[in-house]
């Protein structure tokens, strides 16, 4: 942080800020000053560092309590057990050996040729007239 401070400021620049401080608080409390300003600056410092400290605790603990590598291993062992059962599945379908087809009776109406079918179905009709009762009335 200092040395980029020091980058932008040339040497007759840091040369007129001395001199301007050496008149304003005189030679005795320059020392003070200065003192002062290191353990200020230690103290900041300091401060800084236990704060990056806290937080590279602070996110080791968070690890722990995640406890990433364990949810990751779980979170795969769920999506791999549906996609083995899936392949597995696959290849039970693709392997498939239909058991040998065995030749069942044909029901007695498959069998018959359709001039039979008109046959019998002419034999089941009754020729007898139709009582007059139940016949329609022509209209007159």
């Amino acid at each position: 942080m200092m040395v980029l401070f020091l980058n932008d400021i040339s040497g007759s620049e840091v040369l007129l800020i001395l001199v301007f401080v050496l008149m304003f608080f005189g030679s005795k409390s320059i020392p003070g000053l200065a003192r002062t300003l290191g353990r200020t600056m230690r103290q900041i410092k300091d401060a800084s560092s236990d704060l990056q400290d806290e937080i590279r605790k602070s996110g080791v603990d968070i690890k722990k309590d995640l406890n990433l590598k364990g949810l990751i291993e779980d979170t795969t062992r769920d999506i791999q057990q549906p996609l083995d059962q899936y392949v597995s599945d696959l290849d039970d379908a693709v392997s498939y050996q239909p058991p040998p087809r065995t030749q069942a009776p044909l029901p007695e109406d498959l069998v018959q040729s359709p001039l039979e079918k008109a046959q019998k179905v002419e034999s089941k009709v009754d020729d007898s007239p139709i009582p007059e009762s139940e016949a329609p009335e022509a209209s007159k």
